[in-house]
Parts: structure tokens; sequence; C-alpha cells
């Protein structure tokens, strides 16, 4: 839903049409009635009904849309609908809306497609963008190349405001943003920025060597992504100037990029925080069984990892007193809980940049304090619930304050050791080279799950005198 002012200047709402309703004007042929209804609308609101309408009617409906944003409602929509789109085109209407498109977008479209839709697409590009595409594919994964446009404003810093801003007019239509501006010099090196405002407020005579910002935030090729996109988040940036390993400007990031990327990552951070094996295909359109195949791997490796508390009980069988076993789901839960707090906060930190591996020791500093003070508050209370539930509200003759301070002893020692492992973890990982994410709740809960019951047996056998 839109909202806008009609020429009365009152607020009127723009309903984006069901896909029913879409069905309807095109078997009746009112395409003129449905091309008004949807002319003032959001690209990516019309993108949004596609995957809903019938597929006999999507090619129509496609050429419908006003051909100034067909090319933006294309690239909304996903993968698996952009193939049955471009495979429903002429060559001639593939090469317009492929003229229509930023390059950046362009390379995202075939990373998705099969090679027998790439070639049309690669054959239908002019010479030109057949170079600048291929040389975008050849960046490694994940690397700011793969993300960045080559559509941008170029100035030099012996032109005028005046040369300037005749330069955008001629060259904007082409490109994915004219707000800032690239200085550079006659072989591509990063000098400076310059802001349209700047352009501007300045006379027409002024130089743009007097006007450009010469300290300038920039991101490489090889940089990975997210760090790119996180710059642009943290300096409020529209977009991030890339350069290569000789200083040279080939390209920006722009800040619905960057959005796009943040989203991918937190997408992905989630999946394995949850122990799945992320995927890019929406929930509805994965099989049953891909989402099988995602989730069996983490879930093997957990039950085999868990059988690892079972070792320990058994080890302590001969030395366990009847009456301990009962608490020993609540420790387990208590310090599982309490290291994924510590992974997740973590893990969340190392993500949006707010501490690095250097930080480890005022990350475990903080940890320790933490610890400390929920290990005494619960401790206390698990010691209050023992003996207030167990021993006098359920009777249990069993539970004496020597079960009561084993119990109490080891949530505090659980919950101490549990916000240590939690944070140091994904601290460890990320030295490592692997992502912070894979130390999340299920890694950890199995982890402090084994301490947490040798701790118990080991506070026990002191208190009562086992023999382990």
């Amino acid at each position: 839903m839109k909202e806008i002012l009609n020429e009365s200047g009152e607020l009127i709402e723009l309903v984006m049409p069901s896909a029913e309703e879409i069905e309807t004007l095109i078997r009746e042929k009112k395409y003129s009635e449905l091309k008004g209804k949807i002319a003032a609308l959001e690209a990516v609101d019309i993108a949004s009904v596609f995957g809903e309408i019938d597929e006999s009617y999507i090619n129509i409906f496609y050429r419908i849309l006003p051909k100034e944003y067909a090319a933006e409602v294309f690239v909304e929509t996903d993968a698996e609908l952009q193939q049955k789109i471009i495979q429903s085109f002429t060559d001639r209407e593939l090469s317009e809306v492929l003229q229509d498109m930023y390059l950046d977008d362009t390379v995202d479209v075939i990373e998705e497609m099969p090679a027998n839709v790439v070639k049309r697409i690669l054959k239908n590009s002019s010479a030109k963008d057949r170079t600048l595409i291929n040389q975008l594919l050849r960046y490694p994964k994940d690397s700011a190349g793969t993300v960045m446009t080559v559509e941008y404003v170029r100035l030099t810093k012996n032109m005028t405001v005046g040369e300037a801003l005749s330069h955008i007019r001629e060259v904007a239509i082409d490109k994915e943003t004219i707000y800032t501006c690239y200085v550079t010099d006659k072989n591509r090196h990063l000098l400076g920025i310059v802001t349209a405002r700047s352009l501007m407020i300045a006379l027409p005579e002024e130089k743009i060597s007097n006007l450009m910002d010469e300290n300038v935030i920039f991101g490489t090729t090889t940089e990975d992504k997210e760090s790119v996109a996180q710059k642009i988040e943290k300096y409020g940036f529209l977009a991030l100037p890339i350069v290569d390993n000789e200083g040279r400007l080939v390209g920006i990031v722009t800040v619905d990029d960057a959005i796009d990327v943040l989203k991918e990552e937190t997408d992905e951070d989630i999946s394995k925080m949850a122990a799945i094996t992320p995927t890019e295909t929406p929930y509805l359109k994965t099989s049953a069984l891909n989402l099988f195949k995602a989730r069996i791997p983490w879930l093997l490796l957990l039950m085999i990892s868990a059988t690892i508390s079972g070792t320990i009980l058994g080890f302590f069988e001969s030395a366990l007193i009847p009456v301990l076993v009962l608490f020993v789901p609540m420790l387990m839960d208590t310090g599982g809980n309490s290291g994924s707090q510590a992974s997740v906060t973590a893990i969340r930190a190392l993500s949006v940049g707010e501490i690095t591996v250097r930080d480890v020791f005022l990350v475990l500093w903080k940890e320790v304090r933490v610890g400390f003070l929920c290990g005494v508050s619960l401790g206390a209370v698990a010691l209050g619930k023992v003996m207030l539930i167990d021993r006098l509200l359920l009777g249990n003759e069993a539970v004496t304050i020597a079960v009561g301070a084993s119990v109490a002893l080891t949530v505090f020692a659980t919950i101490f050791t549990a916000k240590i492992i939690g944070a140091s973890l994904p601290l460890l990982a990320k030295r490592l080279g692997l992502d912070p994410a894979v130390m999340a709740s299920p890694f950890i809960t199995t982890l402090v799950d084994a301490v947490s019951l040798i701790i118990y047996f080991f506070i026990s056998a002191g208190l009562f005198g086992l023999t382990i």
C-alpha cells in the first residue's frame, strides 16, 4: 500500500491489485485499466505479487508494466521467476531490459541463472557491458567486487563547477547515483569526492580541486562485502568507493546493495546459530528434501556430541546418589542458557564491529564479572528452590542441606564457566578465520552440558565424600 497526495492535496491510498484481480483484468483484456492501477506503485510492491500470479499470465503482466521501471520490477523478483520471464523474452526484449538494468544487478541475475540463460544474457548485452560483466564475475566470492557497480560519476580536479554539472547532465541517465561524485586523475587514481550539494551551491567558475574532500574512506575489491557494508552503515554513506590494489577507482557500493548484504549475512548467521546450513531459497519454495539436507548434518553432529553427557553420567554412575540425578536437567539447562547468552552477545558484537579479536581480554573480564553476579544470584535462588519446593513442598526427605549446597555451588560454577566459554569460542572462531556464528546455541549448549555435569559430580563428591 502506498499513500500519495492528489491534485486537491488530499491523502489517498494506492492499493496493489490482488493476483486474482490482475488475472481477471488480463482475461478481459482490460490492459489500460490494469496499467492505470499499477502506474504509481513501487517496483518492489509490484514484484511481490508476481509469485502469486498464474504462470500463464506472468509474461502478459510483465509486458503491461510501464517501461520506465519494468527493469526494476524484474530485478526485485526472485531467481526462479526471472528465469521464466527471460525464457519468454525475444532477443530484442531481453536486450531492452538489460539496457535499463544496472550492471551490478545484471551480474546478480547471472549468478542465479543456469548456463543456457547466462549465454542468452551475455549474447544480448553490448560488447562493453559483456567486458564489465565478466570483470565483475571474476572477483572472489563474497568480496566487495561482486556487489559493486561500475556506473558512477567521475570528475577531474581541474574541472570547474559549471563543467562538472554539464558532465553530470550528460551521463546521469546511466549512473546508479549522482549525489556523490568521485574525483580521479587521468589514470583513475582516487583523489577525493565532491557531493552534488557542494556543486549546486558553488559558483560556476569554482575549481573542483577547491571543493573536493581528500580524506576519502574507501573499500578494496577483495575486501569482504560485509566489511564494506558495515562501513556504509557506520558512516551513513549513500555509496562507498571501491579501489583496486593500485588505488584506482573501479566501482562503488551503494547503500541499497549494502542493506542487501547485511540482510543476507544476518539470515546466514541466524541459520548457523540455529544449526542449519544456510540457503538463499525462500522457505516456502524450498523442498522438504532440501530442508532435510540443510538440517540433518547438524542434527547428526549434535546428537553424536550429546553422547558425551551420557558418557560422563556413566563414568560417575557408581558414585551417584539417586537424589542428585533429579537436578541434572536443571543444571544442564541453566548452563546451556548462560553460555548461549554470552555467545550470542559476542557474535552480535563481532558482526557489527563493536569488538575485535584483540579485545578478547576485555570481553573475558566483562563476562567474568557478569558470570559472578549471575552465578551468585541464581545459586541463591537454586538453593531456595531445592529446600523450599523439593524438600518442604514436595516432601522429599532425601533432599538435605548438603544436596541444596551441592546444587547451588554447581549453579554458580557452571554459570561462571559457561559465560567464559560462551564469550571466548566466537572470538576463537574469528581468530581461526571461521564464522563466529557456528559457535552459537547448539554447539555451546552441548559443550556446557558436559562441563556442568563434570562440575556437579566433583562438587558432590567433595561434599558427600564420594569416591569417583
